[in-house]
């Protein structure tokens, strides 16, 4: 990628900080901070960038990604990031010029696990949650369970959030689509366990022979003849267990609705310029509107901008003509139009932006420029950062 402005990696325009929002402003006082958005728009690094700056304003500062492609991880110049926070070395951010005078924390969210870890935290006794955790039905289902990977990353940041071991959490969440399930995760959930399937294999009078019917218990039957394995049995342990936790799964669901929905919590909508992004980024705030979810403002990565100091930039023939002297006709011409395709992707990207102002209600944004290459370093991330807290 390259910058169309000299310097624009580095500093941003007067006119842009003008134009723009302050994101150290829009989260002053915000305990959680959900970054939402499609795929391929720097979410991951914004998230990271967001947390590094609030860890740079004194805050404990713990950044989670249920990403698991390692660019949090390089992008914070670590190794690897598991499922439990790891404190990242400030002489990292130092050297890059930025001092962290708190504490900056990241991890990758492995959804299995904190499933596991929630069903642990619930069981009433070792022995039921040793019956669900070694049962077959439940390793294969304990990923897959409606909402499981949304709900499993909300209900992480409930339990960091209860530690009180952070003053601010910030969620790198998966492309806009299915960040909406963060919506009404903890809904779904919770209709899976009050669903009519469920209640029938815990009836007291059905269980799961009787609720199966004849025919599938014969089948289950020649299954276990042939395979050794009782799926029939693995059900009625695997539900009957389950049962037990279940108001424990509904209190925990009401909790994580409350904390989504929560003042302290503040969802950020990070997009691009471009037409899928924006449109998923409208998409998006008009979803959190509906389900009256906090919404914090946009941040517009990669934004490509020809700065003509608020004067009116010449057209592309003028710039050819001026610089035929110096250079060539045949010279002159290549920069010109090399300079009209700058202009025109620029008065695009303005253009997009005054439609996403105007959709989302968010009259001034946070805008981060089209940077001299990818961000994959504490120096990109630092560059980041300059621009998300000018």
């Amino acid at each position: 990628m390259s910058g169309l402005a000299p310097g624009a990696a580095d500093r941003p325009s007067e006119r842009r900080r003008a134009a723009a929002g302050s994101l150290a402003r829009t989260l002053d006082g915000k305990s959680i901070v959900i970054c939402a958005g499609s795929g391929g728009v720097g979410k991951t690094t914004s998230s990271a960038a967001i947390a590094m700056g609030l860890a740079a304003r004194g805050k404990r500062v713990a950044v989670v990604t249920i990403d698991p492609a390692k660019r949090l991880a390089d992008a914070l110049g670590l190794d690897a990031l598991d499922n439990e926070p790891a404190l990242v070395d400030p002489a990292r951010f130092s050297a890059a010029g930025v001092e962290i005078t708190g504490e900056l924390w990241a991890m990758t969210l492995d959804a299995k696990r904190t499933f596991d870890e929630l069903i642990e935290r619930l069981a009433p006794d070792e022995r039921t949650r040793d019956e669900i955790l070694g049962n077959r039905i439940y390793q294969q289902l304990s990923g897959a369970v409606a909402g499981s990977q949304e709900f499993t990353a909300v209900a992480k940041l409930y339990d960091l959030h209860a530690s009180e071991r952070f003053d601010v959490l910030v969620l790198d969440t998966p492309p806009s689509r299915n960040a909406l399930d963060f919506l009404d995760a903890p809904d779904r959930l919770t209709g899976f366990f009050e669903g009519r399937a469920l209640k029938v294999f815990l009836a007291p009078t059905g269980l799961a022979a009787r609720a199966m019917g004849r025919g599938t218990a014969v089948v289950f039957g020649v299954m276990k003849r042939l395979t050794g394995v009782d799926l029939l049995e693995d059900l009625s342990v695997f539900f009957l267990a389950l049962g037990s936790l279940l108001d424990g799964f509904r209190e925990r669901a009401e909790g994580v609705g409350r904390l989504l929905g929560d003042p302290g919590t503040t969802f950020l909508v990070v997009t691009s310029p471009e037409r899928e992004p924006a449109e998923e980024a409208i998409f998006f705030r008009r979803k959190l509107r509906d389900a009256g979810m906090p919404f914090g403002g946009l941040v517009i990565n990669r934004v490509h901008e020809l700065d003509g100091a608020g004067e009116a930039l010449p057209d592309p023939e003028a710039v050819a003509a001026e610089l035929a002297p110096r250079l060539g006709a045949k010279l002159a011409a290549k920069v010109a139009r090399t300079y009209g395709e700058a202009l025109t992707i620029a008065e695009r990207d303005a253009a997009s932006i005054t439609r996403l102002k105007a959709e989302t209600g968010d009259r001034r944004p946070v805008l981060v420029p089209e940077l001299d290459g990818d961000v994959h370093d504490v120096g990109g991330l630092v560059a980041v950062h300059a621009h998300l807290f000018a």
